[in-house]
């Protein structure tokens, strides 16, 4: 089999999550932040992107960061283009840890409109996307967001997530389609019940050989996605942390049967540059466990 094949397999048939490594840009500060790093610690975008390397090298190259629980990792277009251990994160992550490799493909977000925030527009995609191939990436993920259940701006956001999914698939790559709804929306219910009526609209318009994954917010039902995860057209339906600290995300993935997680905020919860390896390795593989242990329930 070849390695998209493997990756195909590992994604759709073994238990574990996703490791969300891809705060970018704006997210970037208060994620090195959290870290225990402040902004006094760098001069320029290159220092800050150097720290943030650093960061997710000490993550995947740590003993409980490995295939048996983290299936796959999303990577900033930054950290695929860095090495660790010698190789191409893309190429390390999958031939020395067997976790699939995908990469965070949007530019950011637009202004809001209509209750949602699209993404800008991402003119380099194409070329971005035969980097990625080459780099030995398996898929993609892109994020907008629901702040109201506002259905004309709902449709919008899953229209151009399906639109620019079929353009990451043309390109041989499984994009993950994120319309995350905000934790904070007032009418969050209702966003969710619009989000679920258009993707599935989404999902039937694909052809046999289209195949996507979702991330999405935990929702305020439980198993409310179920028809999304046994879509044919679906390898697996992930969920985002949005906000919500580790203890209650995974008390609210634990009830969603079959949907996995894809944290970063609440995965790095407690790790920080000033503990020891130990103690940072030790912390880690608490904060998998947990993960995986939820994801599995």
């Amino acid at each position: 089999m070849t390695a998209f094949a493997d990756q195909l397999n590992k994604i759709r048939e073994e238990s574990g999550f996703i490791a969300a490594l891809d705060q970018s840009g704006g997210s970037t500060p208060k994620a090195l932040g959290q870290y225990g790093l402040s902004e006094d610690q760098w001069s320029n975008d290159d220092e800050m992107f150097d720290l943030v390397h650093q960061m997710r090298t000490r993550i995947v190259t740590s003993d409980a960061f490995n295939g048996k629980r983290v299936i796959g990792a999303i990577l900033f277009e930054g950290t695929m283009d860095r090495d660790v251990g010698g190789k191409g994160t893309a190429k390390f992550l999958w031939s020395e840890k067997n976790v699939v490799p995908f990469l965070k493909v949007d530019k950011g977000l637009e202004d809001e409109s209509d209750g949602v925030q699209l993404m800008k527009p991402m003119p380099q995609l194409d070329g971005l996307l035969d980097r990625a191939r080459e780099k030995g990436v398996f898929g993609t993920k892109m994020r907008s967001v629901v702040k109201q259940a506002n259905e004309d701006g709902i449709k919008k956001i899953v229209d151009q997530q399906f639109a620019v999914g079929k353009q990451i698939v043309a390109k041989g790559l499984v994009p993950i389609l994120e319309p995350e709804v905000d934790i904070h929306c007032p009418d969050k219910s209702q966003a969710e019940e619009l989000l679920r009526t258009h993707l599935m609209a989404g999902l039937d318009a694909l052809s046999d050989e289209e195949l996507v994954m979702l991330k999405l917010t935990l929702p305020e039902q439980a198993n409310h996605y179920t028809p999304c995860q046994d879509h044919s057209n679906v390898l697996k339906v992930v969920a985002l942390s949005g906000g919500y600290d580790r203890q209650e995300a995974n008390r609210r993935l634990a009830q969603n049967k079959g949907m996995v997680a894809s944290f970063s905020r609440a995965l790095v919860e407690g790790l920080t540059a000033q503990i020891s390896d130990a103690d940072f390795n030790s912390k880690l593989d608490e904060a998998i466990n947990s993960i995986y242990q939820a994801s599995a329930a």
